[in-house]
């Protein structure tokens, strides 16, 4: 079966579209789901103006704050009482997953003990989604490019939290246009550990761009590898189109349904 795609419509611009006008493309596209980065007071809306159109909501923040994470320790009350909160809308509202982030390196505080930060605060919030049914998806984001000082900048560093968090509902968010920059063969890393994988996000590199010819990453063949290894979450759109928004999320979704 082809993998699932979603959208993740904030980084869309809308042009001349409304947002609903917007979600009516995605649907007519065939896209079965859409996501968001944070959780506004429009939220209900969104979820019901897209369940209007068939859609699901599969993926949100799930705290404050990307540089000032959970590999600090002392932020860990906050980040708990804004998970659980989240956990409780997410679960009203049907969505799978939520965003987590390692936050930016910490004075003072070594790559190991950064780790094991990162897995406490972790274990504070994985008891309340597994009884709720929902994920805590850390993410993968470069340190390179777009996100100076981000410390789970690696694989490695994400799948050595997940082992001392030991929870079925914390997994990570896989970003291949991230892991492309970092360290590359995306297939093999993604394929060799896709239980610890609870969503993936895409785009072009360079650029974070349209998944087209001008860039490095062969798309196709990628979902086509997720299919054939039995990948069951979702592969969410997270590029920046250069030209019309709706043929640039056609062309993708075209390009993965395979």
């Amino acid at each position: 079966m082809p993998v699932k795609q979603s959208v993740c419509i904030p980084i869309f611009p809308l042009g001349a579209l409304t947002r609903d006008e917007l979600l009516g493309e995605i649907a007519g596209i065939g896209f079965p789901a859409v996501e968001i980065w944070g959780r506004g007071d429009d939220f209900a809306d969104l979820c019901e103006s897209a369940a209007g159109r068939g859609l699901r909501v599969v993926s949100m923040g799930g705290h404050d704050s990307l540089p000032d994470g959970l590999n600090n320790a002392a932020n860990h009350d906050r980040i708990e009482a804004e998970l659980r909160e989240s956990i409780d809308v997410a679960a009203a509202h049907g969505v799978t997953g939520l965003i987590c982030f390692s936050g930016n390196g910490v004075p003072g505080v070594g790559e190991q003990e950064a780790i094991a930060n990162t897995a406490a605060g972790l274990r504070r919030a994985a008891p309340y989604a597994e009884a709720k049914g929902v994920n805590l998806n850390l993410e993968l984001l470069n340190s390179k490019v777009d996100h100076a000082g981000y410390q789970c900048d690696h694989s490695a560093w994400g799948l050595a939290v997940l082992e001392q968090v030991n929870s079925p509902n914390v997994k990570l968010l896989y970003d291949i246009y991230h892991m492309q920059i970092m360290e590359g063969d995306v297939i093999r890393t993604m394929t060799e550990n896709l239980d610890a994988i609870g969503h993936i996000h895409t785009a072009g590199n360079p650029g974070r761009n349209e998944l087209d010819d001008s860039q490095e990453l062969n798309y196709r063949g990628i979902c086509r590898a997720l299919s054939k290894a039995g990948y069951e979450g979702y592969v969410g759109h997270e590029f920046r189109p250069r030209g019309d928004v709706v043929a640039s999320l056609r062309q993708a979704f075209e390009l993965c349904n395979v």
